[in-house]
C-alpha cells in the first residue's frame, strides 16, 4: 500500500539578500553585540526583525479589534483633549496632596 502523506514535504524556501545602511553607532553597537555574544551580525539582526514583524502584527490585530469595537459602538470613542486635561487635573490633584502632607 503506497503511503499517504497528510502534508507537502517539499518547501521552496528562498533566502532573500537584502542590504541594510545602518548608522555609524548602530552598526558599531551591533558589532559589539556580535563579539560579545559569540553570534554572527546576520542572525542579531534577523532575530531582531523577526521579533520587530511579530509585536508590530500583535499591535496591529490589537489596534483592529480596537477600531471594529468603536465601529460597532460597543466602545465608545472618548475626546483626546478632554482625557488629557483630565489626566493633567488629576496629576496637579496628586501634587498638590503630596505637598500639604
Amino acid at each position: 500500500m503506497p503511503q499517504m502523506l497528510l502534508t507537502e514535504t517539499e518547501r521552496d524556501f528562498r533566502l532573500t539578500i537584502m542590504e541594510v545602511h545602518f548608522k555609524p553607532e548602530t552598526e558599531s553597537r551591533l558589532q559589539e553585540l556580535a563579539s560579545k555574544s559569540g553570534r554572527p551580525t546576520d542572525e542579531l539582526i534577523e532575530d531582531a526583525m523577526a521579533g520587530y514583524l511579530a509585536e508590530a502584527a500583535e499591535v496591529r490585530t490589537m489596534l483592529d479589534s480596537r477600531y471594529d469595537e468603536v465601529k460597532s459602538g460597543r466602545v465608545k470613542p472618548i475626546d483626546g483633549e478632554a482625557f488629557f486635561d483630565s489626566l493633567r487635573q488629576r496629576e496637579d490633584e496628586l501634587r498638590k496632596r503630596r505637598s500639604i502632607k
